[in-house]
């Protein structure tokens, strides 16, 4: 599934890699048997705004040796709007390339002409399961409303920005400001989960570290009726 950028993402990724990372070894087990946790997030929107490069590799470095610990832990984002992609010169791109078009497009191709654009082996099991999902209606309408409840997510927060910056800015104040932004999604965010909207008087008598503290849980909420 391709994921929206939104706060806190990139420690998710980070939190993810180390569970994984722990998950290997059970009590008693020898720390030298510990494989590489390689955390991958596709990623449908623009993560580094300041660069054109796509696929990111974080990795655990010496930042004035730049010697590495092998064997630890990995963090790629692969920005997939980045890439240039073009039907004519698919199957001549790298695998990364690729499979960031299978992933953007294949929505739009039947699945013969998938396999002409992208040939090998390593593609016959997605345009596979591709093909059985498109077939199975039922699979296809939990597939058509996971993509909703992701664009919805996406409206909420983006709608809540716009919101929360125009109640700050009635106040003209940074505390008003930041205060605002944070009402503003919290309503929204209440809305879309069926709770009862709490009022602009009530949640502005709050403090900031309040607000942002019931604006992650109403947003873990969300995250979690989409899984």
């Amino acid at each position: 599934m391709q994921i929206a950028v939104y706060p806190g993402l990139v420690q998710r990724l980070a939190y993810y890699a180390c569970s994984m990372y722990v998950d290997q070894l059970s009590k008693g087990g020898n720390y030298a048997s510990l494989s590489t946790s390689i955390s991958i997030c596709l990623l449908r929107n623009v993560l580094f705004a300041d660069t054109d490069q796509a696929h990111h590799r974080f990795d655990m470095r010496d930042r004035e040796s730049d010697r590495r610990l092998d064997n630890a832990i990995e963090v790629h984002t692969i920005e997939l709007t980045k890439y240039n992609l073009r039907e004519e010169t698919i199957s001549h791109a790298s695998k990364l390339e690729q499979w960031a078009f299978l992933l953007l497009y294949a929505q739009n191709y039947e699945a013969e002409t998938l396999r002409r654009l992208l040939p090998g082996i390593e593609f016959e099991t997605a345009i596979d399961t591709i093909e059985i999902i498109s077939e199975r209606t039922e699979d296809k309408q939990m597939y058509d409303q996971r993509e909703k409840a992701q664009r919805d997510y996406e409206w909420a927060l983006s709608g809540a920005k716009e919101e929360g910056e125009r109640l700050g800015l009635e106040k003209g104040e940074r505390l008003g400001l930041e205060k605002g932004g944070f009402v503003g999604k919290i309503q929204l965010l209440q809305e879309l989960l069926g709770e009862t909207q709490a009022s602009i008087a009530e949640l502005r008598s709050l403090t900031s570290e309040t607000l942002s503290t019931r604006l992650a849980e109403l947003q873990q909420q969300l995250r979690d009726r989409q899984s």
